[in-house]
């Protein structure tokens, strides 16, 4: 059963009540609907706590697609209790974690438009996060903190949309990195869109205006290749 992704239309709802639908054999929970992001596109997955009807809380350690993609499963940190299929509890994520990450992720989308190159890797962690792209020439730190910072003044609204599949396959500059591809399959494609500044395919979670960011920083450059250069960023 394809459990109802609600923070795809809602990143900043932080909890819902939601039914057990199955625990598998590693004790990895499936619910009808979640607001636990599963992890990919560079995103960790959530944490938080799944809260029975008895007050008790089962502590979740992070959260994955199963190996049917529409099935979202909370992995419970080690040795806690397992709930009942058919049970009610409350679902409820480490906001604290998460909204860092939105805004992160957010940043790492300014960033593709300070620097228009060909994305080849990423990963976002907690108040930081990293780039990797083909750029042929060395590039400044400072220089690119702030165009960061100039983008991030614009207090652009940020948005989502939805084309099919076959939209975006016809239109593909849209896709700008190279090594994760979107989130096809579905039939649909959601695209954010940082208002007169980018537009690029994403499953992530995002900050509703770039003020919410805040204050970024370049933190290193590193070369990985001929042309390849790591970008790495901070949340002051």
């Amino acid at each position: 059963m394809p459990t109802e992704p609600l923070f795809r239309s809602d990143a900043y709802l932080t909890e819902t009540a939601s039914t057990v639908v199955s625990v598998n054999d590693r004790g990895g929970i499936v619910l009808d609907r979640t607001v636990f992001y599963a992890s990919g596109g560079g995103q960790p997955g959530d944490l938080g706590v799944l809260i029975r009807a008895d007050g008790s809380e089962i502590r979740i350690a992070t959260t994955v697609y199963g190996e049917d993609k529409s099935e979202i499963v909370h992995v419970p940190a080690e040795g806690q209790s397992l709930p009942e299929v058919g049970e009610t509890v409350t679902a409820r994520i480490d906001w604290a974690v998460r909204y860092p990450r939105m805004r992160v992720h957010t940043a790492l989308h300014l960033l593709t438009v300070v620097l228009p190159y060909p994305v080849t890797g990423g990963s976002i962690g907690d108040g930081e996060g990293r780039l990797d792209f083909d750029i042929p020439d060395a590039v400044d730190k400072d220089e690119i903190t702030a165009k960061l910072a100039e983008a991030i003044a614009r207090e652009a609204d940020v948005r989502d949309s939805w084309i099919t599949d076959e939209e975006l396959l016809a239109a593909p500059d849209l896709v700008k990195t190279m090594s994760v591809k979107p989130p096809m399959g579905t039939g649909r494609v959601r695209l954010v869109e940082i208002a007169g500044l980018d537009l690029q395919p994403c499953g992530g979670t995002h900050v509703r205006n770039t003020r919410e960011i805040g204050t970024v920083a370049v933190t290193g450059i590193e070369k990985k290749g001929k042309q390849n250069r790591r970008v790495r960023i901070a949340l002051a």
